[in-house]
């Protein structure tokens, strides 16, 4: 009989992981709440109508498609199953697919709801997404993001509020972190001065991989684009710029003396540099010209965020997009936002044992009881304690001491009502705690008091 599993790239997580992750996501929600932002979710399906061609060649590759319902072979004609052309065949038997991010989903949603929202519209959405990658550590094929965007406001306060965002969440979550930033303008203006404005989309996708695979090999992947040597030698200096941000926004000024897009790039970061500077931010935050993100849809800032104490891909990503409601036939929507990889975020506390010790997800108490009669005298201690938030349980059945401590201690329950002749004689309970093995006779109130 063959072993249950699951698909690779996927995961189960325990009750004590899923307190874990919990933590992260209510750490997240009350910082998008205290920003003004509202919650919003979408279906795990989209139309492929709604997903292709909006992530780029690469993107799309990656998208999961659904078969249609029923037999969807019927109506393919043998030529067309022989001719094995998986794109076209895709055409005829899917028009659905796992959405890749939350990003597209949102922007299908503000079109098909824009009589029912107000601009500017502040949104933030916490759901899983799926990608047809090759898994390994830190890259799942199921993965849940938190994202958070405003549409219709062109206004860089924007991106100053989720540089702030991302400062306070990881200060929550004691995680060190550097706030990476670039501007899609500041790309588009080197791809003009090095006179390859056609093949931004080829540069940028291949910059974005300066990270995982270096210079030489991203210098190799944009000449076999078809880009010039000229090119790519003026381009190499330019992404080896060295010094601070401002140091380097200056030398930019120089070389995009002649690219009016490139200037507007280099203005809007020190607009954004500046603001930061006045709300004090304390997270690092680094101009790092090799950051592209290779999604086709950025048009301005561009954000990545990576943790310095854990060797680990980005944790936080996003930009600004002026045009992707467009596509959907809504014009002129500007927005930004920017989306927290939860799993990598619980993947960098896990290895930096960053978790806090007590939750108020856990059991606080759990009722022990030496007979029928004694667990029939601690329901209305249980029902009190329920009623003042406390969690409590009880052991369902009367069995032996050492059984039911045992199920404390695998739960982490940090203290024990035990329950017997004596304690209910004198109408209270033993109150113990696992922790340290104290123990003593208690009321409702001593109980509350040792919870508090």
């Amino acid at each position: 009989m063959q072993k249950p599993s699951i698909p690779k790239g996927t995961r189960d997580f325990t009750p004590q992981e899923m307190v874990n992750r919990n933590y992260i996501f209510s750490t997240i929600k009350d910082v998008f709440r205290l920003y003004g932002f509202q919650q919003i979710e979408t279906p795990a399906m989209e139309n492929l109508s709604t997903l292709m061609g909006k992530y780029g060649e690469e993107g799309d590759k990656l998208l999961f498609k659904i078969t249609n319902s029923g037999d969807f072979m019927n109506g393919l004609t043998d030529e067309e199953l022989l001719e094995r052309n998986s794109a076209k065949l895709i055409n005829k038997i899917s028009e659905k697919g796992l959405r890749y991010d939350l990003t597209v989903p949102f922007a299908r949603f503000v079109v098909q709801n824009r009589d029912k929202i107000s601009f500017p519209f502040k949104r933030y959405q916490i759901q899983p997404v799926w990608r047809a990658d090759r898994p390994q550590r830190g890259r799942y094929r199921e993965f849940y993001q938190c994202d958070v965007d405003v549409v219709g406001s062109d206004s860089l306060l924007n991106e100053l509020e989720l540089i702030q965002i991302v400062d306070e969440v990881f200060r929550r979550l004691k995680i060190n972190v550097v706030i990476k930033i670039n501007n899609r303008k500041m790309l588009s203006g080197i791809a003009e001065i090095i006179g390859e404005s056609d093949n931004i989309t080829d540069i940028t996708v291949a910059i974005d991989k300066i990270d995982k695979i270096g210079l030489e090999k991203v210098t190799e992947e944009i000449a076999s684009k078809g880009i010039s040597q000229e090119a790519i030698a003026k381009l190499q200096p330019i992404l080896q710029l060295s010094g601070t941000n401002a140091e380097k926004l200056t030398e930019l000024k120089k070389v995009l003396a002649d690219s009016e897009i490139g200037l507007k790039g280099v203005s809007e970061l020190e607009t954004i540099f500046g603001l930061c500077q006045t709300m004090q931010v304390e997270t690092k935050i680094e101009l790092d010209l090799t950051l592209a993100r290779g999604l086709n849809y950025y048009t301005g800032a561009i954000f990545e965020v990576k943790a310095i104490d854990v060797e680990m891909g980005s944790i936080t990503g996003g930009g600004r997009y002026d045009n992707l409601t467009g596509v959907f036939g809504m014009e002129g929507v500007s927005g930004v936002g920017i989306s927290f990889g939860a799993d990598r975020i619980y993947d960098v506390l896990n290895q930096l044992n960053l978790y806090p010790e007590n939750t108020l997800e856990n059991t606080q108490i759990l009722f022990v009881s030496f007979g029928e009669k004694e667990l029939m005298y601690c329901l209305p201690w249980l029902s009190a304690l329920r009623s003042k938030g406390i969690n409590a349980e009880i052991y369902p059945e009367p069995a032996k001491m050492k059984k039911q401590m045992s199920y404390a201690d695998n739960k982490c329950i940090p203290f024990a009502a035990i329950v017997g002749e004596t304690e209910m004689n004198a109408g209270k309970v033993m109150l113990k705690n696992m922790k340290t093995g104290e123990q003593k006779l208690a009321t409702m109130e001593d109980i509350l008091e040792s919870l508090a």
